[in-house]
């Protein structure tokens, strides 16, 4: 008989709840505020509707503010507004991470512009430590306007299962536009991660606080210093990487699974997982360091890169990049995806900042093709000549400027037309075709990758590499995170 466990509560914590559960046990000290204890248990006071904070998490010190929606909804006013630049005053000057738990009615109505004001000096602040330290954003209640602005301005969005974000509210939204929509409807995480703007969805408010102690063991403490190394632990021992990847190139599979085999535990902490599915991004670790991965997701739309897919994998690349946080790339892509609709949403201007991304990229970036690179996608995704530091292939893989038969439609057409068998011949010279120009052999003969390696070694080769390159660490680079 199997006993059904009962799903956990959802927890819905308080501001100083919040801020206690992310922290080490008895780290906490508030900045602009105190605690008071009554029959209703501990509360803190002072901030304005918001209580700013240093701590640790797993000994690291960090800063942290939570917005208190039991005072005024969380609306930001002045001094509310001066509490939580004081927070991130604290994070700048001791080059420290900084999290903020956001629940905010937006701009307190009864201040005018003085509460727009304050937010204007919030948006000044994060853009500042933009680059220099890590900014997490937890979103754990309804947030409006500003509330929305100021996390988006931040490396890293979580939203609880509770959560809304929106620049103006359902009520305004029905008035103006007559839309009849809720909360969650208007801006619920089921929004927000399928459109970039929430990075990671938590069950609750204490999951929530679980998954930025997660966050940050995969970031330093600020630009130029290299997030700590764990020791070595092997991918699970029932994760073949060589049975990953299918050799028909038509045969669609899952690149987390390749991910699995290489990593540390097969374990990858992944971003945006609803957004953009076509390209994986997250973090991991390989021999004990942190890396950042980046995939073309074969099992979504053949893993074409996109519009969204680009602008998705620019700003993961370049978060990884102001952290010194090293690159592992995965490459299985037939290329940019064609049509009027990317050309009229802007596919150049976004494939470009794909390019920009690792083109600018200082921190040690590896590259490895599993089965096929064509045409500019194959460029776009850290290429040798983008600036890669190693660029590896399976044994199997094809690269070059289009598919076999695509290159033999233009090449051999009149031949191709007046064969007597049209299908028959085009399949001949596209296997020619490909044999010649398309090989991992080949590529390595013109110098387009460094080395061919079965799927086997490439987590020891990787490795290899890593150990090499971990002593280069970038220098910080700030103000350049900005939204994309």
């Amino acid at each position: 008989m199997t006993l059904a466990l009962a799903p956990r509560p959802q927890e819905k914590l308080s501001a100083l709840e919040r801020l206690e559960a992310l922290c080490d046990p008895g780290s906490l000290q508030l900045i602009r505020g105190d605690v008071i204890s009554g029959r209703m248990g501990q509360k803190a006071i002072g901030g304005d509707g918001v209580i700013g904070a240093t701590g640790s998490v797993d000994g690291r010190p960090i800063a942290a503010y939570a917005q208190d929606p039991s005072y005024m909804g969380g609306s930001l006013g002045e001094v509310h507004a001066d509490t939580i630049c004081r927070v991130l005053e604290v994070a700048g000057r001791g080059r420290i991470p900084v999290v903020g738990f956001v629940e905010s009615a937006g701009a307190r109505l009864q201040e005018g512009v003085s509460a727009l004001s304050g937010y204007g000096r919030i948006f000044r602040h994060h853009v500042a430590l933009s680059g220099v330290v890590p900014q997490i954003s937890v979103i754990c209640g309804a947030s409006a306007g500003g509330g929305s602005y100021a996390p988006a301005l931040t490396d890293v969005v979580v939203m609880t299962k509770a959560a809304s974000m929106f620049l103006t509210g359902p009520g305004i939204v029905k008035e103006v536009m007559g839309e009849d929509v809720s909360l969650a409807g208007l801006g619920g995480p089921a929004v927000h991660e399928r459109n970039g703007v929430a990075q990671l969805v938590a069950e609750d408010d204490l999951d929530a606080a679980w998954v930025v102690r997660d966050l940050l063991d995969y970031l330093p403490q600020h630009a130029g210093e290299a997030p700590k190394r764990w020791p070595t632990v092997p991918p699970p021992a029932d994760v073949a990487v060589d049975a990953a990847v299918p050799d028909d190139q038509r045969k669609v599979y899952d690149v987390r699974h390749v991910v699995r085999g290489l990593v540390d535990g097969g374990r990858m902490l992944e971003l945006n997982a609803k957004w953009a599915r076509n390209i994986v991004t997250g973090w991991a670790r390989l021999d004990g360091h942190a890396v950042g991965i980046v995939a073309n997701q074969p099992k979504w739309i053949g893993g074409v890169l996109d519009a969204d897919s680009a602008a998705k994998a620019a700003k993961f690349v370049q978060t990884c990049d102001l952290f010194g946080v090293p690159l592992v790339v995965l490459v299985d892509t037939p290329g940019f995806l064609p049509g009027t609709g990317q050309e009229k949403i802007g596919v150049i201007r976004h494939g470009a900042k794909l390019v920009h991304a690792f083109a600018a990229a200082r921190v040690p970036r590896m590259t490895v093709v599993l089965r096929k690179g064509y045409g500019g996608a194959f460029i776009a995704m850290n290429s040798r000549d983008l600036g890669a530091d190693l660029v590896l292939a399976w044994p199997r893989a094809q690269m070059g400027v289009m598919g076999p038969k695509q290159a033999v439609d233009l090449v051999h057409r009149r031949e191709i037309a007046a064969a007597a068998d049209p299908g028959r011949a085009r399949d001949l010279l596209a296997d020619t075709y490909a044999a010649e120009h398309l090989t991992a052999a080949a590529s390595a003969a013109a110098g387009v990758i460094d080395e061919v390696v079965p799927p086997s070694g490439t987590r020891e080769r990787l490795a290899r590499a890593l150990g090499t390159f971990s002593g280069s660490v970038p220098g910080p680079r700030p103000n350049r995170n900005m939204p994309l």
